[in-house]
């Protein structure tokens, strides 16, 4: 699997668990939407820095691929936190 398949692939898993938590984030209590707008923002940088790559693919350190990896992930277990504290 290619580097663009691989942050495709987390990308969209991102997007799948913040659309579930923002369908029941009406429901949530004030301190979950606090954490969902921190979670925003890094989505917002996340997504930045993953078009940054995507653009300079060839010449992209590979410090600047993991640190992309690591929001990545990051993103992927708030997001699933939100989702869980809503269940």
């Amino acid at each position: 699997m290619s580097l663009q398949d691989d942050f495709n692939k987390l990308s969209d898993k991102i997007k799948q668990y913040r659309d579930e938590a923002r369908v029941q984030l009406h429901l949530a209590r004030e301190d979950i939407k606090d954490e969902w707008d921190d979670l925003e923002q890094d989505w917002d940088r996340f997504r930045s820095k993953l078009d940054q790559i995507f653009h300079d693919a060839e010449n992209a350190s590979n410090e600047a691929r993991e640190t992309a990896r690591k929001l990545g992930e990051d993103l992927k277990t708030g997001y699933q936190n939100i989702r869980n504290k809503l269940k």
